[in-house]
C-alpha cells in the first residue's frame, strides 16, 4: 500500500513553493519510510529555489534537515524498526567510491540514495528530493543508512538541526580542520552554520573566537553562542580588525579562519586573517562562476610567505552514524545549544514566508513541526 500525505513542492522555475498532496510508495530494499516530526528550513533549500531547481527535474520536494520516526522498513534493513526516532543524513557513505574503498568514508565521493518513490498525487509525476531527502513533507523515503537512530529522550524538533547546519559547522572544527585547544579562531558569517562553527570552536577549547559579520543582530547571537570578540565588517577592514585583536608580537592573525557565507571575498579575507602556518576553511555554497584571488608574496598575509592552507568543508566531512549520535549526546549533556538556534516554529504553509525571512538575515532557523 502507498501512503498519502502533503509536501512542499517546486513545480517550475521561478514559481513559489506550494503545498501539494503526495503519494509515497512503500520502501524498497535497504530503504525506510519516515514519518516526519520536524524539519529545519535551511538556506540550501532557498538556494535550490533561487537557482531554478539547480539541475533537478521538476517537481521537486524541498527539505533536507529532517527528523522523524521510522514508519516502515524495506527488505534487508536490520538495524531499524518501525517507531525508531531518527535524523535523516544527506551524505551516507556509498561504500563503493575510491575514498570509501581506502577506508576514508568521511570523504565519500557520492552518497547512498533511495529510488524515487514519491509522486505528485494530482499528476502522478515522480518528485525529485532535495539532497536525496525531501523533508518538507509528512512522509519521505530514504536509504536506510541515511536514517540515523536517535536517543529516545532527544527532542526531534531540535535533533533535525543536526542533519545539516549544525553538523556542517561543528564538523568543520572537528573533522575538516580540527581546531587545537588554546588556538585562535575567526568565523566569517554568523548564520546557522557560522554559529555552529563558533560552538564547535568552543567545544574544541579555542582560547579566542572572533565573529565577523555585517549584521549587528548576528554578532549578538555570536556572543551568545561563544564568541569572545566580534567585528562588524561594515565599520572597517575586518582583516585589519582581526589581526589587531590577535596581535601577539608575531604579526597577529588566527590559527584557523572559517568562511560561512559563500562569498568569494570572504574566502580571501579568511586567508589574510591567518597567522603563520594557519588554515582557512571555506564552507559557504559558491555559485558556478565564483573565483578567488589569493596573494602569494605579501610577507604578512600572502599564501606563500605565511604558509597558509585552504580547506573545503562539505557537511562537516561528517560520518553520520558516528557524528549524529555524538552531537545528540552533547546536546543532552548541555554542551551544545540547539534550543537557541530555533528562532521560530512553523507549519508547512509557512515555508515560503520563512524563505523571505531568511533573506532578511534576522532568523537563525525556522523549524517546521508536524
Amino acid at each position: 500500500m502507498a501512503y498519502e500525505g502533503r509536501g512542499v513542492l517546486l513545480l517550475e522555475p521561478g514559481a513559489p513553493a506550494v503545498i501539494e498532496e503526495i503519494v509515497v510508495d512503500l520502501p524498497g530494499p535497504n530503504e525506510v519510510l519516515v514519518r516526519l516530526a520536524a524539519s529545519g528550513v535551511c538556506h540550501t533549500d532557498l538556494t535550490v529555489k533561487n537557482l531554478n531547481g539547480n539541475g533537478m527535474a521538476f517537481p521537486i520536494l524541498l527539505g533536507h534537515e529532517g527528523a522523524g520516526y521510522v514508519e516502515a522498513v524495506g527488505e534487508g534493513v536490520k538495524h531499524l524498526e518501525p517507531g525508531d526516532p531518527i535524523v535523516i543524513a544527506y551524505r551516507a557513505p556509498c561504500e563503493q567510491c575510491p575514498a570509501c574503498r581506502r577506508g576514508d568514508p568521511r570523504h565519500c565521493y557520492m552518497a547512498l540514495r533511495p529510488q524515487q518513490r514519491i509522486r505528485r498525487k494530482s499528476s502522478g509525476d515522480l518528485c525529485s528530493q532535495v539532497l536525496r531527502c525531501g523533508t518538507f513533507s509528512t512522509h519521505t523515503v530514504v536509504h536506510s543508512k541515511a536514517a540515523i537512530k536517535m536517543p529516545k529522550e532527544m527532542p526531534l524538533d531540535k535533533a533535525c538541526l543536526i542533519a545539516c547546519g549544525v553538523v556542517t559547522g561543528v564538523g568543520a572544527t572537528m573533522n575538516t580542520t580540527p581546531v587545537m585547544a588554546g588556538s585562535r579562531v575567526a568565523v566569517i558569517g554568523c548564520g546557522g552554520v557560522g554559529l555552529s562553527v563558533i560552538q564547535g570552536a568552543k567545544l574544541q577549547h579555542a582560547r579566542q573566537i572572533i565573529a565577523v559579520d555585517v549584521n549587528p543582530t548576528k554578532l549578538e547571537w555570536a556572543r551568545k553562542f561563544g564568541a569572545t570578540h566580534t567585528v562588524n565588517a561594515r565599520e572597517g577592514d575586518p582583516v585589519a580588525a582581526v589581526r589587531q585583536l590577535t596581535e601577539d608580537g608575531w604579526d597577529g592573525g588566527v590559527e584557523y579562519a572559517f568562511e560561512a557565507t559563500g562569498i568569494p571575498m570572504c574566502t580571501e579575507q579568511a586567508v589574510k586573517m591567518l597567522a603563520y602556518g594557519g588554515t582557512a576553511t571555506t564552507i559557504g555554497f559558491p555559485a558556478a562562476e565564483d573565483a578567488v584571488n589569493l596573494n602569494l608574496g605579501d610577507m604578512a598575509t600572502g599564501v606563500y610567505w605565511n604558509k597558509a592552507a585552504l580547506h573545503v568543508c562539505h557537511c562537516g566531512d561528517a560520518l553520520p552514524s558516528h557524528d549524529f549520535p555524538l552531537l545528540a549526546q552533547l546536546y543532552l549533556q548541555g554542551k551544545l545549544d540547539l534550543d537557541g538556534m530555533v528562532t521560530q516554529t512553523i507549519g508547512l504553509e509557512d515555508v515560503e514566508a520563512a524563505f523571505h525571512q531568511m533573506e532578511t538575515g534576522d532568523v537563525i532557523r525556522s523549524v517546521i513541526v508536524f
